[in-house]
């Protein structure tokens, strides 16, 4: 037997005894009025702070009723529509704006824009032997876990990572939304390389390109794309970039930099969140869902084979047995998830450059069947819409972009949000989050170690 596995053999014995001394009894969490997972009864969020970042609109309570409303995204106060919408009409990207929104509080002029996005730009290149050292090195297996490893390893590269001023975080900042693509692509390209035993090939990023195109360019062996593909990768950043402080992630960024530590450990607590599977990847479990209705159903177009495989699926027959259609539902949101019909739109376009356009219809109508088989299955009256999730995998799929890649570049763009958030922590907080745990235990006799 290896060391390994004797090694495992011997931390097995000790692994019943983790689930006697893990469990609580649910009925506990009710006599102490516990919110688990933070969250009230009624599933709204337990408020723990103030934020004038970013706000989630999905319904609204009257008289104690939860009234469903179509769904908004605000970023400082503005709504995202409006951001992507003018973004298109000026044909210009949108995530170099939102990022200069999200940090600054205001809308750039044209000049700002220009200055800010060649700011970003310059930003794109690592530190010199960074990749070669840190991530060609020691590569991971995980984008994910690469990406984080990679974050603390830039304070070592930094030329004051202890600096807990605004004016350095700020820099910090910058430099970490800018470089995110370039260490995604890289990370990935090694994964490729030591692991998938494929060629590895490193483009140098162009300070020319907006953070899509880089993207884009980097993962690329013949660094090609065009300007629709890239468009649309600029929408999923911007759409992806802030979601209020209350998501999981997020608030794991407030936390930490609640107690003063550095950016770069506040900022990797934040991709260490969003790596767990709770957390980012649901787009993954909706492309692995739909593989498996494209291959069961036979005609696609059918609203009666589709809605009963649907029905199938919310009664854990197939898949993974579940009893989730992926991708239908929010917390919050509830008619509509702006974020989903944003994105939708724009997968139709590239689904006919792609030739995609039959498996587009089929999500379309799985997005149109799913709230009634959930009503008629479930026997509820919640309302539920398509989620984000449930069209993005699908749009990085027409990209060419691989699974491993979908959480990444989830990061890719949150980490704008983050960075905000960590601003407003550090400045306008100034005070630890520390929430209160209730022992249950009960009080027992100390036993001398002969009488065991």
């Amino acid at each position: 037997m290896s060391k390994y596995g004797k090694k495992r053999n011997s931390i097995n014995k000790y692994v019943d005894r983790l689930t006697g001394t893990s469990l609580i009894d649910p009925e506990l969490y009710d006599r102490f009025n516990v919110k688990r997972g933070l969250r009230n009864a009624d599933g709204t969020g337990v408020l723990v702070g103030l934020t004038r970042i970013g706000d989630v609109h999905g319904y609204i309570i009257d008289e104690g009723e939860k009234i469903p409303q179509e769904g908004k995204l605000y970023y400082r106060g503005i709504d995202v529509e409006d951001i992507v919408h003018n973004a298109a009409a000026e044909d210009r990207y949108g995530f170099e704006e939102t990022v200069y929104l999200l940090l600054f509080g205001e809308l750039p002029a044209r000049e700002e824009l220009d200055d800010f996005s060649t700011l970003i730009g310059n930003c794109h290149a690592l530190p010199h032997n960074f990749a070669e050292d840190a991530i060609m090195k020691a590569p991971s297996r995980d984008v994910m876990n690469k990406l984080a490893r990679s974050v603390l390893t830039l304070y070592s590269y930094d030329e004051d990572p202890e600096n807990r001023s605004p004016k350095n975080i700020l820099r910090q900042c910058l430099e970490l939304i800018a470089r995110f693509p370039t260490i995604v692509a890289y990370s990935y390209m090694a994964k490729k390389h030591y692991y998938d035993h494929e060629s590895l090939i490193i483009h140098m990023p162009d300070s020319r390109c907006s953070c899509a195109e880089t993207v884009l360019s980097l993962i690329r062996s013949d660094q090609r794309f065009t300007r629709l593909e890239a468009e649309v990768l600029d929408l999923s950043l911007v759409l992806h970039a802030e979601h209020g402080g209350g998501n999981n992630s997020t608030f794991a960024v407030h936390l930490v930099s609640s107690a003063d530590t550095d950016t770069f450990s506040a900022i990797t607590a934040g991709l260490v969140s969003l790596k767990g599977h709770r957390h980012g990847g649901a787009n993954i479990k909706v492309i692995q869902m739909m593989d498996e209705i494209k291959g069961a159903v036979k005609r696609w177009d059918s609203e009666g084979e589709v809605a009963d495989y649907l029905t199938r699926i919310l009664r854990g027959e197939v898949h993974d047995g579940s009893g989730l259609i992926y991708g239908q539902g929010h917390a919050v949101y509830t008619k509509s998830d702006p974020r989903a019909v944003l994105l939708r739109e724009r997968a139709a376009l590239l689904a006919k450059e792609k030739s995609f356009t039959d498996e587009f219809n089929l999500y379309c109508l799985i997005d149109a069947l799913s709230p009634e088989v959930f009503k008629k299955v479930k026997g509820s009256d919640k309302v539920i819409c398509a989620n984000v999730d449930f069209y993005s995998g699908f749009v990085y799929r027409m990209l060419g972009i691989p699974a491993e890649l979908y959480t990444p570049l989830f990061a890719v763009s949150r980490v704008a949000g983050w960075c905000a958030h960590r601003l407003e922590e550090v400045i306008g907080a100034g005070k630890i989050i520390r929430p209160a745990y209730k022992c249950v235990q009960r009080r027992r006799d100390y036993v001398p170690f002969l009488q065991r």
